[in-house]
């Protein structure tokens, strides 16, 4: 029996081993999926020209890929710091970026061309020197007009740049050709310059530590071209974005109310768009609710050792990193606080995205929280203080049960005022790849060309959350009120 029971027990590790199925590596590529044909958002998937190419060319080499989006300004710096294996996202060879990361072959040659109204005097691209031109910031669109015309205005995306055209506050828009044609087409009131600004090359980024990968990516890449596969593809999602641009035309109507209809119908009935902004509302929330109790938590920390140090002269070192904190943290912008979080301190971590902005958004809060709750102690009256002590209460019970509570409750509006601020500040949660509210308006827009609907259905949403908030406090300060 003993020696049945090792043969069974050598057959289940011997069956379990040769059963064990070979994980495959890792391939993780960044994008800005708001530049249709070459990215853009289909049915909440990521798909487009670059997506497409490196799909294949991982699956060849034996990757599984998985596929984020964020803002354009950070995919170079997410290779660069190895928080991406690659970025695709359209991106012009520069010899600025060559100094960061490493490129691919060239897989397209692409235009720079002009938008203008159609009633624009401006007839060629020797005529834009002296008129207001948007661009899509860090784009090579924005490098070419700033050396080589003037500075431009920058947007965060196309489809901005196209509105505020649209709406007659610029003159003229340099995009990429495919794009630029796409807005044309659905926009009669706009037309395209006859000849291109300039050209460019696009390729894939790749960091300067994995030759390896650039080596087996290039060798595939010119496999495509040589088979022809490459061109196929760009045609192919070419002609599905021409397609999609005069399916969104159809909803154009001749009156005001029809052209309200056809455009809510356009931005979140057809294919369910909506989708989109209630996934984005869910992450909102959920930072903002972890972020509002990590700032509290620090905030209150923070405020009672710099009291305790006015008011007693102890933790004086401790008084002294509180203030570097606040110095720094109220000294820097939220978004730049994200990325060095993101891409710096947690460089090295795999860490989920939305662990990091309630990381960031917290520390953040937690400085403003500081120093309202300290000002509303320093506020109460000395007197409070020598109260509790005469009534045997030692310095922290006197703070916990007699100060703490009235200076909470003198200082709620202005915490409320603080709540707000950190709901909307969540909305530059996009720049680490993160499908926030905004993010979800940003990708109504890249497949609408549409501002005016996604950016309305965002302002309405962040004005019904803060209304409801500001509700939420005054029912509460009411109660605490009744409870004098």
């Amino acid at each position: 029996m003993k020696y049945l029971n090792l043969l069974l027990l050598a057959l289940v590790i011997l069956f379990s081993g040769g059963c064990k199925e070979e994980k495959k590596p890792h391939l993780l590529m960044v994008t800005n999926a708001t530049f249709p044909p070459y990215e853009y958002v289909e049915k909440q998937e990521i798909v487009g020209i670059d997506p497409e190419i490196v799909r294949i060319v991982a699956e060849r080499l034996g990757y599984v890929l998985e596929i984020k989006d964020m803002n354009f300004d950070s995919v170079i710096a997410a290779v660069q710091t190895g928080k991406a294996h690659i970025a695709a996202s359209g991106i012009t060879v520069t010899e600025e970026r060559k100094k960061q990361v490493n490129f691919t072959v060239p897989y397209v040659i692409a235009e720079q061309l002009v938008i203008v109204r159609k009633d624009s005097k401006i007839q060629n691209c020797s005529e834009l020197k002296n008129v207001s031109i948007g661009v899509q910031h860090g784009t090579t669109g924005d490098t070419y007009v700033t050396r080589n015309i003037r500075e431009p205005e920058r947007f965060s995306n196309a489809p901005l740049a196209v509105a505020a055209l649209n709406a007659g506050k610029i003159d003229a828009v340099v995009i990429d050709a495919e794009p630029a044609k796409v807005f044309v087409k659905q926009r009669p009131q706009l037309r395209l310059l006859p000849e291109a600004l300039t050209y460019e090359e696009y390729a894939f980024a790749i960091s300067k530590n994995n030759k390896v990968l650039l080596k087996k990516f290039n060798a595939e890449l010119l496999k495509m071209k040589k088979s022809g596969e490459l061109e196929r593809i760009i045609r192919h999602f070419k002609d599905a974005t021409s397609a999609g641009a005069d399916a969104n035309a159809a909803y154009v109507s001749d009156t005001f109310w029809g052209q309200v209809k056809s455009s809510f119908t356009l931005n979140f009935i057809k294919d369910r768009r909506y989708i989109y902004l209630v996934d984005g509302l869910l992450n909102t929330l959920l930072i903002t609710f972890f972020s509002l109790l990590i700032g509290i938590g620090i905030g209150f920390t923070v405020a009672i050792i710099r009291s305790t140090a006015d008011q007693t002269g102890k933790l004086q070192f401790l008084n002294l990193l509180c203030k570097v904190y606040l110095t720094i943290i109220r000294g820097t912008p939220v978004v730049v606080q994200l990325l060095i979080i993101y891409f710096v301190v947690f460089g090295a971590v795999d860490i989920d995205k939305v662990l990091v902005a309630i990381i960031a958004f917290g520390i953040n809060s937690g400085a403003y929280v500081a120093e309202i709750i300290r000002g509303g102690i320093m506020s109460i009256d000395k007197g409070q203080m020598e109260a509790g002590r005469s009534l045997g209460l030692s310095y922290i019970q006197s703070m916990r049960l007699i100060i703490v509570p009235q200076a909470f409750k003198n200082v709620l509006p202005a915490l409320g005022n603080e709540f707000i601020v950190l709901l909307k500040e969540t909305s530059v949660a996009g720049y680490i790849a993160l499908h926030d509210l905004t993010k979800g308006g940003d990708i109504i827009r890249s497949q609408t060309y549409d501002a005016f609907f996604p950016l309305i259905a965002v302002a309405v949403i962040y004005l019904a959350l803060v209304m409801m908030l500001s509700s939420l406090l005054g029912m509460l300060e009411k109660r605490l009120k009744r409870n004098e």
